[in-house]
């Protein structure tokens, strides 16, 4: 640890290469949830495009 940077795992024995720390870093986050989407932040237009509201007619119109 230097310069306030914590450590996430240590490797026991080996030498492991950059892919192979990246890979596990990329299952340890996914698996604590740090990658998941939040539902209320999502924009609406992305499921709602198709759910467009009826044109507004006045009540005695002929529409």
């Amino acid at each position: 640890m230097r310069d306030g940077q914590h450590v996430l795992f240590r490797v026991e024995r080996g030498q492991p290469r950059e892919e192979e720390l990246a890979a596990l870093a990329v299952v340890l986050l996914s698996l604590s949830g740090a990658g998941e989407e939040d539902e209320a932040a999502r924009p609406l237009a992305e499921s709602q495009w198709w759910n467009r509201p009826q044109r507004y007619s006045a009540p005695d119109s002929w529409h």
